[in-house]
């Protein structure tokens, strides 16, 4: 998988001054997600100045900082994920939306490319990781501030400067009305707290047990697990139980590890017993033991319907799916209720919940092969790199697998914010275990 030729190459640790920016950019980025409109747009300005910066490179002859297999499997990684949405858009239920989707997402490419210079030499990755650290530890602190007293600071003095410049705020006083769990930084009209912390988290364990040892890391996982458990989202769980063991394991060992798990248990339970919105989310998650289909679908929220649904898109247009988030419109002709009123209220499914599922049914058997190819090359990489290598690499390499993991639901990975997160773990996992100094696999 070398690549020669590439304007991307670059001596070990000498980072040129224009790429020294990068870390900054990721952080500013991530720390603007509340602001989706503001995240977005630093993105876009963050791949201009990338490209501008690759072409001034090419052409003065110089070097850039990222190896020939960081490049490359940086490329292939962004191609797993763009070819299928370029291909769904042949005999798509909405083509001219699938392929205006494919079409804006090359922003991507020098996306990626920008978020693996961030991390390819040791002051950047340091700068980097501390920094997606300390953000997650802020995040935390200020969700715990909200159970305790009703409202995240943060979020608040969001709302409140967008009060002063707009007129009005962040969210609707419906969204306010009917919000059941905490929402943190990002409010009540964006309740995806507790899968953002939960795919972020390793890089606050991992500096946790790094910096202060089993304690630090205790205290950590601790905070973060309060947060992920009030904010709701059961798949939030499983992430992040999926982070406590593959973190924990190596510093804990097993028999101290269970008795984490059992401390989290019985703080479950202390919490549901204390908050009506968890305990009506704990007794809708027994559901799923009753023999009865309808029983199973409840207690996953609708969630057995969309993939029934899922499945109908997949056996309908087997070959490159119904397209990308064509899935809305595909939703009726393939609802197993025909109509019926589904758990989650009033109108069609949005995505198909589940990763598997989604590239199945949106971009079918090309977009999955695709998807798997680009898994096993990340793979590979890590299976053929040095101890060094995954060491420096492995908050990263937890993230993204997490994220990723296919037995679990999840958000729809070719929407804006979703999209961008994952691809930016790809890239921080590839930067990092693929950067020159002493430990790179060569790849071939």
């Amino acid at each position: 998988m070398t690549v020669t030729g590439s304007p991307l190459t670059e001596n070990a640790q000498r980072a040129p001054h224009g790429w020294r920016w990068a870390p900054a950019w990721v952080l500013t980025f991530v720390a603007l997600w509340p602001m989706p409109g503001f995240a977005e747009g630093v993105m876009v300005l963050g791949a201009l100045a990338a490209i501008i910066r690759l072409l001034m490179a090419r052409f003065r002859g110089s070097a850039s900082l990222l190896s020939n297999p960081a490049w490359a499997l940086t490329s292939v990684m962004f191609l797993a994920y763009w070819l299928p949405e370029l291909i769904s858009a042949v005999e798509a239920v909405d083509s001219a939306r699938a392929l205006r989707e494919s079409v804006v997402d090359l922003r991507y490419l020098p996306f990626l490319w920008l978020v693996a210079a961030a991390v390819a030499n040791e002051r950047g990755r340091r700068t980097t990781f501390g920094g997606l650290a300390i953000i997650v530890a802020v995040w935390t602190c200020d969700a715990l501030l909200q159970a305790v007293f009703g409202t995240s600071p943060l979020f608040w003095s969001l709302d409140q400067l967008k009060q002063l410049t707009s007129g009005h705020s962040m969210c609707t006083p419906e969204d306010v009305a009917v919000v059941d769990r905490l929402s943190g930084f990002l409010g009540p009209c964006n309740l995806k707290l507790g899968v953002v912390l939960a795919s972020l988290s390793p890089f606050v364990l991992f500096g946790a047990g790094r910096r202060l040892g089993t304690f630090g890391w205790i205290v950590a996982a601790a905070a973060v697990g309060v947060v992920i458990i009030l904010a709701g989202a059961r798949a939030a769980w499983i992430t992040y139980a999926l982070v406590l063991v593959f973190s924990g394991l190596p510093l804990l060992g097993w028999k101290r590890l269970l008795a984490v798990f059992a401390f989290g248990a019985l703080a479950l339970v202390a919490l549901g017993v204390a908050s009506p919105q968890l305990r009506e989310r704990l007794d809708r998650t027994s559901q799923a033991l009753a023999a009865d289909e309808d029983g199973v679908d409840m207690a996953l929220s609708g969630r057995a319907q969309i993939w029934g649904a899922a499945w109908c898109m997949a056996k309908e247009q087997p070959i490159n799916g119904v397209g990308v988030r064509g899935f809305r419109k595909a939703f009726p002709a393939c609802d197993p209720l025909h109509g019926g009123r589904p758990a989650w209220g009033q109108g069609p499914a949005l995505h198909a919940h589940q990763l598997v599922l989604e590239v199945l049914s949106e971009t079918g058997v090309i977009g999955l092969l695709l998807w798997l190819a680009g898994a096993a090359l990340a793979w590979r990489a890590w299976r053929y790199a040095t101890p060094q290598a995954k060491e420096r690499a492995r908050p990263a390499m937890l993230a993204l697998a997490v994220t990723v993991f296919p037995f679990n639901t999840h958000l729809a990975f070719y929407s804006t914010f979703w999209g961008g997160l994952t691809l930016m773990l790809a890239a921080l996992y590839t930067g990092s275990l693929l950067a020159r100094e002493g430990g790179s696999p060569s790849a071939s």
